[in-house]
């Protein structure tokens, strides 16, 4: 009689009895995530572009020194400023109306305007240490911001503490005005205490200190509180100038404006 092995040693002919088999001894099935995590590669980082981060790192660079190198400049300035105020003390010259007189001021029936004025300009340098270089200067006569005459003064040299008078022929023949300024200048010759007039004076100066010249700088200096009636005859009516202030404003151009 053959003796019977428990369990039988004859393999297993199905993979249900190779599940219930495994299953028997304590494990369990294989997911559908395991199965197919063990098929998927295993993921990997990717190491960083080494040429990106090291261009970025020089633009950075840059950046910072840039930055530095301006404030240094900056600093640098403000440094040789302060040593230039302090040994030079300067001050902006100053202007002043000393006499204004109409020769000829009329709007005609045709909308334009034929003028002739006379103008003594006094330009003061109040610098011991100082001498302005001024370039070709533009002079312009308005009233309630109408223009009614422009001439220009040529370029000239001003010493430490001089005093220069300035004078200016103004005629304005033939131009043509609006409507609007027409008849506000016709209303403004009828009365008695005549039009209000302002002079603008453009240029440029550049201060000289012994052997060193600084760059040009633009100013408008505005002369205003000037009253003038038109002359009744052939001699000239001379303005009211006693009242008058002059304003001295530096102009700074940066590109497309001017501040």
């Amino acid at each position: 009689m053959a003796d019977r092995v428990y369990p039988s040693s004859k393999p297993a002919t199905n993979g249900t009895t190779a599940a219930t088999a495994t299953t028997t001894n304590g494990a369990f099935p294989a997911t559908k995530a395991q199965l197919y995590g063990a098929t998927r590669p295993a993921y990997r980082p990717q190491p960083h572009n080494r040429r990106r981060q090291h261009s970025r790192s020089c633009f950075c660079s840059c950046c910072i020194w840039l930055t530095f190198l301006l404030l240094l400049l900056i600093l640098l300035v403000a440094i040789a400023g302060a040593i230039v105020y302090v040994l030079y003390r300067p001050h902006r010259p100053t202007f002043s109306v000393t006499n204004l007189k109409v020769s000829h001021l009329n709007v005609t029936s045709s909308s334009t305007i034929n003028s002739k004025f006379d103008l003594n300009i006094t330009a003061k340098n109040p610098n011991k240490k100082l001498d302005y270089i001024y370039d070709t200067i533009t002079v312009s006569l308005l009233s309630n911001d109408i223009d009614i005459g422009d001439s220009t003064i040529p370029a000239f040299v001003q010493g430490k503490k001089d005093t220069t008078l300035l004078k200016v022929d103004i005629t304005n023949t033939g131009k043509t005005l609006d409507s609007g300024s027409v008849s506000t200048l016709k209303t403004d010759l009828k009365r008695k205490s005549g039009i209000p007039l302002t002079i603008e004076i453009d240029t440029k100066v550049k201060a000289k200190m012994g052997g060193l010249k600084t760059p040009k700088v633009g100013i408008r200096v505005t002369c205003d509180g000037i009253t003038a009636t038109a002359p009744t005859g052939k001699t000239a009516a001379t303005a009211s100038t006693s009242a008058s202030k002059c304003k001295v404003d530096i102009r700074i151009k940066i590109w497309k404006w001017t501040f």
